[in-house]
């Protein structure tokens, strides 16, 4: 009776030993799971923009980019993109990508549809010039619009570098990058309050000219370089207020900033030419040799880049004496 009893509390605990085994194994594979939830949902991001909200996932290796600002930004922090579009003027600091390895994926204003499906792309960055095929894209991949917003510069622009950051784990590539930016702000600023000159800026499009004032396309030299503006009562419109040039002898600037966009859009004319008239020539700006051309590859074409706002912040620098 003994031996039976013994055998059989022997039983009982061999049983009780495989429970807890089975129970402990279960935990962990539980625990395996929901770890491996987690991760996976660490991996994607989801990326509130002007056009909607979009799930992205981390470090996507198929990228289409059609904004030149985040292209130089992409090209800063060493991200490689797959395609661009190349059926128009490509900025020259970013000419590597009119290289065969980038597939061309049509023109600012009309993306090839096809030739982006055929990549099935992991991810699609636009700006303004392609909202309208928001819609379109959006089947085609992942798309997030990624435009600098000119009416709160510096916010927009950091909100961009810091989604960018976190697609491509490059937060603190990002954060370094801005600190510069922000330090180089900082000293144009004070210079610029020391200058105490006032400024127009213009843009040149063949014989036409039109300005820009505060919280515009280029209200960047106003808004955040602190540059004081000639005149505060500039209409704020994307395409600027359509001027003459006895306008711009009427506010007699210090300062006479031009961006050309006919340089960039494969027009003739010479902004030079058509800026420094007879009329022009009675300005201060003219007179005190204070005509400042500015790049348009940064202003008009990639505006909102790591590199084309700390060469904005350079040309501005520069042009204050």
């Amino acid at each position: 009776m003994k031996k039976l009893l013994w055998m059989l509390a022997l039983s009982m605990l061999v049983i009780g030993l495989a429970a807890c085994g089975s129970d402990k194994s279960n935990d962990k594979e539980e625990g395996s799971n929901a770890d491996d939830n987690a991760a996976q949902e660490e991996e994607t991001i989801t990326v509130k923009h002007e056009l909607g909200e979009t799930d992205v996932d981390k470090n996507p290796e198929k990228v289409v980019v059609f904004d030149y600002g985040t292209l130089d930004s992409l090209d800063k922090l060493g991200v490689e993109v797959v395609g661009i579009p190349k059926s128009g003027t490509v900025p020259s600091y970013l000419s590597k990508y009119e290289d065969d390895k980038y597939e061309n994926v049509g023109g600012l204003k009309e993306p090839d549809l096809e030739k982006i499906a055929e990549i099935d792309p992991d991810l699609i960055i636009i700006s303004g010039r392609q909202s309208s095929v928001y819609d379109e894209l959006k089947k085609l991949g992942p798309t997030i619009y990624m435009g600098v917003d000119t009416t709160r510069y510096m916010d927009s622009f950091h909100e961009n570098l810091e989604v960018l950051g976190q697609i491509f784990d490059k937060e603190d590539e990002v954060k370094a990058e801005e600190d510069k930016i922000k330090a180089s702000i900082e000293a144009l600023k004070e210079k610029a309050t020391e200058n105490d000159q006032k400024a127009l800026v213009i843009l040149a499009n063949d014989d036409k000219i039109s300005a820009y004032g505060s919280q515009s396309r280029f209200g960047i030299i106003h808004d955040v370089f602190g540059v004081p503006a000639v005149d505060e009562d500039i209409e704020a419109s994307t395409h600027g207020m359509n001027v003459t040039f006895e306008y711009v002898v009427e506010k007699d600037p210090d300062l006479l900033y031009v961006v050309d966009r006919t340089a960039v859009v494969g027009g003739e004319s010479s902004a030079k030419q058509v800026v420094e008239n007879d009329l022009v020539k009675n300005t201060k700006a003219y007179k005190e040799e204070n005509i400042t051309y500015l790049n348009p590859e940064y202003w008009y074409l990639s505006g909102g880049g790591l590199q084309s706002v700390q060469e904005m912040i350079n040309e501005i620098d520069a042009s204050l004496k």
